[in-house]
């Protein structure tokens, strides 16, 4: 009877699910299975059904493996660096970012749609979507970007990734937002923002961490933003913008959302950065064009709880 009483209270109060570990780290279940599997990262505890339960040094691990690869260590070389001590060593292989890198531009510049599908599910399958976007995804859209200014690359490149992107993405909200449980927030690209790209990767990652999501997508008016705000109960609203408006009265508009939403609203994009003073001049909250520290900042004004 004692013992089994121990063993409840260990279940109870120390272990956790594979989707809780999720929204703790950001780190999905399918890549936390892959590290399990593949390199033996992590032992999580098994329940007589077979269920992943993850102890509290698990998700320390986790996070330590984060800042690993932060840091530029593939995740093949993890384990050998969690076994040493100190600073971290000099990494001699190559970066794995870049070699994802030429591999989805050698795809786009062919307009092959296979092997750009092969690289992207495999850097989603080892890596948080966190990194894949900050790593891959944006330094690949700045490529592909460059590529057509300098003439060596064309539009229709910028347009086959841009509609493989957008695919990809809708497919993973699609799959995944119903079982979110975390705060809500509208999300929506400013007056004649017509490059939507960076809103949605900004969503998949707050996706990921459990937020609820309503994408209004680009060029929406202001004041149609209480709308759903008000319909769906919603916690905050992001608002993205490249460009600069060309209205006077863009700030009078946004200040006039702010005090009528009553929730924090968020900004991101160039112009959070360009035009901050004027961002909170109106009320509303910079959150600048990183998006993991444009989640960390909304994670500290919209109390997540768990």
């Amino acid at each position: 009877m004692s013992a089994s009483s121990n063993k409840k209270t260990l279940t109870d109060k120390e272990l956790f699910p594979i989707r809780t570990v999720s929204s703790i780290t950001g780190v999905n279940s399918i890549t936390l299975r892959a590290w399990e599997r593949r390199y033996g990262l992590i032992q999580p505890v098994r329940t007589p059904k077979g269920h992943r339960m993850y102890t509290q040094e698990n998700i320390d691990m986790i996070q330590r493996i984060m800042e690993l690869l932060d840091k530029g260590i593939s995740i093949g070389q993890v384990k050998n660096q969690l076994n040493t001590q100190g600073e971290v060593e000099e990494i001699i292989q190559a970066d794995p970012w870049s070699v994802y890198q030429r591999r989805m531009v050698n795809a786009v510049v062919r307009f092959d749609t296979n092997i750009l599908e092969q690289t992207y599910n495999e850097a989603l399958s080892l890596y948080p979507v966190d990194l894949v976007i900050s790593k891959l995804i944006v330094p690949l859209l700045k490529t592909l970007g460059k590529r057509w200014e300098t003439a060596e690359g064309s539009i229709a490149e910028e347009h086959f990734f841009g509609t493989y992107l957008r695919n990809k993405i809708g497919a993973r909200f699609h799959h995944q937002k119903y079982s979110q449980t975390g705060p809500i927030l509208v999300a929506a690209c400013i007056p004649h923002e017509y490059h939507e790209v960076g809103l949605l990767l900004f969503c998949l990652s707050a996706l990921s961490h459990d937020y609820q999501l309503v994408i209004l997508g680009a060029n929406t008016p202001l004041e149609e933003l209480i709308i759903p705000v008000t319909r769906v109960n919603a916690d905050g609203i992001l608002l993205s913008g490249s460009i600069a408006p060309d209205e006077d009265s863009f700030y009078e508009r946004l200040e006039a959302l702010v005090n009528d939403a009553q929730v924090p609203v968020f900004f991101g994009g160039n112009i959070a950065v360009s035009h901050h003073d004027k961002i909170l001049n109106a009320g509303a909250i910079p959150i600048g064009v990183d998006i993991r520290q444009a989640l960390t900042k909304i994670d500290g004004i919209i109390k997540i709880e768990e």
